[in-house]
């Protein structure tokens, strides 16, 4: 039977701004295809996932005593905007939702502190960024399914909701799954379907099997996390993605029943779809520190972002940046470089390179000069 606590809980955690309220109870979890996905190497760089394994299998580990779980979701979907020029991941045209996010979840701790008479060391919140597999614990509470995509799909809201997660050291009634889910956690594609559209739609071919996604083929990954040369077999698949990737969200038809989000925990920066590819690869550190302040994409610092422009211009048939890139070709840091070479030459322009290849030595350059040969 449900607590009176809970139904009130519920309503003001919505209040908060936080779309979706659901709740599970925790337990150990037997983590073979994590392991299986660690051991096959397709986190790629991301060590800190081997680092944390135990931790995501045993939510005791991360609060001793913990009983429950109560998992949030943020709706984010903009509405249909279309960007014309670079594409930005819609979750990243905001500030960054780890500051927006969090005054939120340190006003629902103080929602379970008057309710059930917890002290801060009663609970824990995370927002995408603890040793939480939130997307299975998402499932089980009901507020979505995993989908071949991997990612969680909601009847409500489709693809676009970014989770938060709170541990509690009580017992709250748990609410039901989607459907009951033959492995108590997380069934990959439970109400997708023959669908595939998700798989077929990737340029990269990131997924290895329904609902594993191979991170090293990813554009999200490639364009955010990597923070080396994007492998050259890859850049022409990542198109005109300048920071993360939304296909495989983008074509999924759970997506008719989304809804534009509320906006109450998310601040929109409306300015940075309007970027042009020009200004971009013109991007100066003080300029950076100005635009990209309080963003996700400051994570990828300016040689991240100049790199991914370069790929960028090379899948674009825009002759006028290529002087900009024959200037970025003698770039400071060999890395903006490789990219800025290989860019130039898609564009035609490799014979305008004689003296920036007259005075490599980095070896990394100086294979993508022989690559074009």
């Amino acid at each position: 039977m449900m607590d009176e606590r809970q139904g009130i809980l519920r309503g003001r955690l919505a209040d908060l701004g936080f779309d979706a309220v659901r709740m599970a109870r925790l337990c150990d979890l037997p983590g073979d295809h994590l392991k299986k996905w660690l051991g096959a190497g397709m986190h790629g760089d991301m060590a800190w996932m081997e680092r944390t394994l135990a931790k995501r299998l045993r939510p005791d580990l991360v609060l001793p005593g913990a009983q429950s779980i109560i998992m949030l979701g943020i709706n984010y979907w903009p509405g249909e905007k279309e960007q014309q020029g670079p594409q930005w991941a819609r979750y990243a045209i905001n500030e960054d939702y780890h500051d927006t996010v969090k005054p939120a979840l340190k006003k629902a701790g103080q929602v379970l502190e008057k309710l059930y008479g917890l002290t801060r060391d009663d609970y824990r919140y995370y927002v995408d960024a603890g040793p939480v597999i939130e997307r299975g614990w998402a499932a089980k509470a009901g507020l979505g399914f995993v989908g071949k995509n991997a990612m969680l799909i909601s009847r409500d809201f489709g693809n676009w909701l970014i989770l938060a997660s709170i541990l509690v050291k009580t017992e709250l009634v748990p609410d039901d799954p989607v459907r009951k889910q033959v492995s108590d956690f997380a069934d990959v594609g439970l109400l997708c379907g023959k669908c595939s559209r998700c798989l077929d739609a990737c340029p990269t071919d990131a997924f290895s099997e329904p609902g594993v996604v191979d991170a090293r083929r990813c554009i999200s990954y490639q364009t955010i996390e990597n923070k080396g040369i994007i492998p050259r077999e890859l850049r022409e698949g990542i198109g005109r993605h300048i920071f993360g990737c939304d296909i495989c969200l983008e074509v999924c038809p759970w997506n008719r029943f989304a809804q534009q989000g509320r906006e109450l925990l998310l601040t929109a920066r409306h300015d940075l779809p309007d970027l042009s590819l020009a200004e971009l690869l013109a991007m100066t550190p003080e300029r950076y520190a100005e635009v990209f302040r309080r963003t996700p994409i400051k994570r990828l610092k300016l040689r991240g972002l100049l790199r991914n422009a370069c790929v960028v211009a090379g899948n674009s048939d825009d002759v006028a940046v290529l002087s900009a890139l024959i200037e970025l070709a003698s770039h400071e840091l060999s890395m903006v470089r490789v990219h800025a070479v290989w860019a130039t030459y898609r564009l035609g322009g490799g014979a305008s390179l004689s003296l920036a290849r007259e005075s490599e030595t980095n070896a990394d350059v100086l294979a993508e000069y022989s690559a074009w040969e």
